[in-house]
């Protein structure tokens, strides 16, 4: 798999990446927008993984260690800006809504031609729509879509069984049964460590899971079922409420 090169500078570009294809773990001096035009990326840094399909953006800050994952063929839009220019005043990766407007505007200023870093050396025409594009970002608001991940190797145990299996319809006692760990224990530890519950963790899992099976043309009657959602009609109640579309449309490219 070939190899991408990274600068310092978050450079403003697009990248198409293959199925699986991944951008090994790097830093750079400024901010820098993630944006899935197609497919859905998937953010990962020491704390966690942040995911977001078409309908939603990650944000990450300068100088903080992340690596990209592609599910599906991905049409991956990165936009650099410098680390003083920050519209929302957000300094972990964060995941934003992304409205068709703003969709638009990520498009047209990471495929155009101009200076990379997005430093303000632009074309005029382009300085106008760079400062559009930040007054939308301030508008967007922040999603939870996050699966953090865990220290303790109790939480580390039974975050790695759902993984293999999300639709696993164990109860937190009995997973906790099954590595050792009290109910109580657990419960306290969801809360400490990944600042969720349980059963909000797991549909964060579910989700996560669920986003990359469809990237993979995976039906959806299929994907709810793997995913442990009781039927299909549930799942597309929940992941229409977590990105703003159903499934089906996922499908279609929306």
């Amino acid at each position: 798999m070939s190899k991408i090169r990274h600068s310092p500078q978050a450079r403003t570009r697009t990248l198409t990446l293959t199925p699986g294809q991944t951008i090994d773990p790097h830093r750079h001096d400024e901010h820098q927008i993630v944006y899935a035009g197609s497919g859905v990326v998937a953010v990962t840094t020491g704390a966690g993984t942040w995911f977001a399909p078409g309908t939603r953006a990650i944000w990450v800050p300068a100088g903080c260690a992340h690596a990209h994952r592609a599910q599906g063929h991905l049409d991956l839009h990165l936009l650099g800006l410098p680390a003083d220019v920050n519209p929302l005043q957000l300094a972990a990766p964060t995941v934003l809504a992304v409205d068709p407007l703003l969709r638009e505007l990520i498009i047209a200023y990471t495929r155009g031609p101009g200076d990379p870093r997005g430093s303000g050396k632009d074309p005029p025409e382009r300085q106008r729509l760079r400062a559009v594009l930040l007054d939308r970002l301030r508008a967007s608001p922040q999603e939870a879509v996050h699966l953090p991940t865990p220290a303790d190797p109790r939480l580390r145990a039974v975050c790695a069984l759902l993984h293999r299996d999300p639709a696993d319809p164990r109860t937190l006692a009995s997973l906790g049964a099954a590595t050792g760990a009290s109910e109580r224990t657990l419960s306290r530890l969801f809360r400490a460590e990944l600042g969720m519950t349980f059963p909000q963790w797991r549909t964060q899992l579910r989700l996560y899971h669920a986003l990359r099976m469809l990237a993979d043309g995976a039906p959806v009657t299929a994907v709810a079922h793997r995913c442990g959602w009781s039927s299909t009609s549930a799942f597309i109640d929940v992941f229409r409420r977590a990105f703003g579309y159903t499934p089906g449309a996922h499908h279609r490219g929306a």
